[in-house]
């Protein structure tokens, strides 16, 4: 007899997770809200363009417009009918102020300066003689310096007709009324002539460069002063010569001079 041995083999079952499964009845819902999605290029270019329009008109409420309420100037040009037909007073305070801001030129300086400064001809014969001056040398400081602006101003902070620096006033003072301006730099270039024995090209320099310089010579000259000399001894020379038109001065003109000119003849009217 053949015996044949089975061997068991024993099994055990263990439950996990894995042998769950949960039924879902739905499908879950899958929202995207606004935030998750990319921002949108234009709308960014958008606000971008707003906010820049929005502190432009803030900068413009708070720097230009206070200057245009001081400046007493329109905000809006007025329209074509009341351009064509100004009020009569209107029309009469422009005719008055235009003829009373005319060159009177008597011919007591040199023709060769230019309008603007013309149009102080009668003061600056009165300011020449306070001070024992040559009115054509006092015209010729008042050419190079503003060229007749009585409220022309200096990076450097000179000031009025005569540009003249604030530590020249006495407290108090009014640095650009043109009498006040006009004896603080006429008694300082009548100083200057004085300490240069009456040399009157070193006055002038002295004029520009300070007492320093009215002592020295061109080769210790500033740049400046060696040009402030050039442009006033020339055209001076050329006005003491008895000409009409002075070549320096219109070298003058075209370094720059012609701006400073416009700006002058704009502040008087005159243009």
């Amino acid at each position: 007899m053949t015996v044949y041995e089975q061997q068991l083999t024993t099994f055990w079952t263990v439950d996990t997770p894995l042998n769950e499964y949960e039924q879902f009845e739905y499908e879950p819902e899958i929202i995207i809200e606004e935030y998750d999605l990319p921002p949108d290029p234009t709308q960014q270019r958008m606000m971008m363009i707003l906010t820049f329009v929005l502190v432009g008109v803030l900068l413009f409420a708070l720097l230009v417009m206070p200057r245009l309420a001081k400046a007493d100037l329109p905000l809006l040009s007025s329209s074509p009918a009341e351009a064509a037909n100004p009020a009569p007073g209107a029309s009469a305070a422009i005719g008055n102020e235009a003829a009373s801001k005319t060159v009177n030129y008597q011919g007591k300086i040199s023709a060769v300066f230019s309008d603007e400064v013309k149009y102080w001809e009668a003061d600056i014969v009165r300011w020449a003689s306070e001070y024992s001056l040559d009115p054509d040398m006092v015209a010729t400081i008042m050419q190079v310096e503003s060229c007749g602006d009585p409220q022309a101003l200096s990076i450097a902070g000179a000031q009025g007709l005569f540009q003249v620096m604030p530590f020249h006033f006495t407290a108090g003072e009014d640095m650009l009324e043109p009498n006040t301006n006009a004896r603080r730099g006429m008694n300082y270039f009548a100083e200057r002539l004085v300490q240069t024995a009456g040399d009157v090209g070193k006055a002038f320099a002295g004029y520009n460069g300070g007492h320093v310089a009215a002592g020295s010579s061109w080769n210790n000259w500033a740049a400046e002063t060696q040009r402030y000399y050039v442009w006033t001894t020339g055209i001076y020379e050329d006005a003491k010569a008895g000409l009409t038109e002075s070549p320096t001065l219109q070298e003058w003109y075209a370094a720059g001079g012609v701006s400073l000119c416009q700006q002058a003849a704009n502040r008087l009217n005159l243009r």
